[in-house]
């Protein structure tokens, strides 16, 4: 038997665990309760969905609020929840409900889940990071219900602010607005509200600086001092949500179909939020099918490097994009090694992050090529739809009912490996550790590079 689960790594376990969690949400989507049609969905929209939830993407064939019952839309939000916290969050919730021991080998599982270099203080992370989640989206959905109040009815107005708390916390992207103003509507109906594009905008990005972030941050006025992944997050983040708001802002300014009839804080507002939700949110308070191609580029930027390590988003990672960025400066400078706040990063780090961006990009290219030969949709069209896909992000320019089977296929496997990272699933579809060659290392020789 132990010989029949060796090959079990913990980068397998996490894949097969997320893609049972997808199948089952999947199952519970096509049955007849959970459409308000009475018909069962159509198991591929069923798994597209499910995946789209359990991955906080938001890319949906069938809008949420119009389609589904109360049933099916509970279905999303647990499947949006347990995607975003991690499916060992909840194995380890439930093994400490039960009173068991955490072991070794569960420890190692949360460890990769969590992205974290060392096996220690896990558990106290897991429950501090619950804790934490509970916390902001509690706060959001009191909120959001108190300003949905002056619209619906009461049961209404909670019912919509904790949804969309936990799906804007999550990074998910999934409202149920499309049963009040219309199918995939987003929160475009409050483009100029403060209350609400606020509170989803500080929810997304929260979600998206990661659980270990946010435990310094919330430490920080006792302990005075940030870690270098703190500061490294805090910086990109910051830069990333700054510029691309003032490049939206500047492309879209005379634009009348999005910001150009709004007024200067109206302007500034939608702008920063539609800086915000490219990485890996999925709301939009602008129509995205209206937005000027340049600002399409943008969002396709800000999608690709996406949120932090240990957050509920996707991407290449903030820390991924500000080590190569250290890089190159320090290539330019003729320094050794890159350096981030006077600390010296290591050539490991470098490799890997070079690697995840290779492959990714890899990845991409690959999907929307094959998307391209069979969608009649533009070519920056297919390629926002691959990296919203890919970057956990939501966004569309408004293909993603119209897909094909092939497509909707393509941007399912996409979303599995945006969340999981492509890094995670290489190493759980290798043929497991390989050793390093013995014998020392190879002659150094050098190339011709540029």
């Amino acid at each position: 038997m132990k010989k029949d689960f060796a090959g079990l790594t913990p980068a397998r376990i996490l894949v097969g665990g997320f893609a049972v969690v997808i199948l089952l949400g999947a199952f519970l989507l096509t049955l007849p309760a959970a459409s308000k049609s009475g018909q069962s969905l159509r198991f591929l929209d069923a798994l597209f969905t499910a995946t789209s939830a359990v991955c906080v993407t938001g890319l949906v064939v069938v809008d949420t609020g119009s389609h589904f019952t109360a049933f099916g839309q509970f279905v999303v939000i647990a499947l949006i929840q347990i995607g975003g916290l991690g499916i060992m969050t909840f194995s380890t919730l439930l093994a400490m409900a039960l009173g068991k021991k955490i072991g070794l080998k569960e420890r190692i599982l949360i460890q990769e889940q969590m992205n974290q270099s060392n096996l220690s203080g896990l558990v106290r992370l897991i429950r501090n990071l619950v804790l934490v989640t509970l916390a902001f989206e509690g706060i959001g959905g009191l909120v959001l219900s108190l300003r949905f109040m002056a619209d619906f009815s009461p049961a209404r107005a909670i019912a919509f602010g904790f949804f969309h708390s936990v799906s804007a916390f999550c990074n998910a992207g999934f409202d149920l607005f499309g049963q009040v103003y219309g199918p995939f509507t987003s929160i475009t109906h409050y483009v100029d509200d403060w209350v609400v594009t606020l509170t989803i905008g500080a929810l997304i990005v929260f979600g998206g600086l990661g659980f270990p972030v946010i435990v310094e941050l919330l430490k920080f006025p006792r302990s005075k001092r940030l870690s270098l992944h703190a500061k490294l997050v805090l910086f990109i983040t910051a830069i990333l949500i700054g510029g691309g708001a003032l490049l939206i802002f500047l492309i879209e300014w005379n634009n009348p179909k999005t910001i150009g009839a709004l007024g200067p804080a109206g302007k500034f507002l939608s702008a920063m939020f539609q800086s915000i939700t490219p990485r890996t949110a999925g709301y939009n308070s602008l129509d995205t099918t209206q937005l000027r191609a340049g600002t399409w580029f943008i969002m396709i930027v800000l999608m690709f490097i996406g949120a932090s390590p240990s957050s509920t988003g996707g991407g290449v990672k903030t820390t991924t994009f500000g080590i190569l960025l250290s890089t190159v400066v320090a290539t330019i400078k003729g320094k050794g090694d890159a350096e981030l706040f006077e600390r010296r990063i290591c050539k490991d780090l470098v490799y890997k992050a070079m690697t995840v961006v290779t492959i990714s990009m890899a990845w991409v290219a690959f999907v929307t090529l094959l998307m391209s030969l069979v969608e009649p949709h533009l070519f920056i069209k297919i390629l926002f739809e691959v990296m919203s896909a890919f970057g956990t992000v939501g966004l569309t320019t408004g293909i993603t009912p119209d897909l094909t089977d092939i497509s909707r296929i393509l941007i399912i496997i996409t979303m599995f490996i945006g969340r999981l990272g492509p890094l995670t699933v290489v190493i759980a579809l290798s043929q497991g550790d390989h050793p390093n060659r013995p014998g020392g290392r190879f002659i150094e020789e050098r190339v011709i590079i540029g």
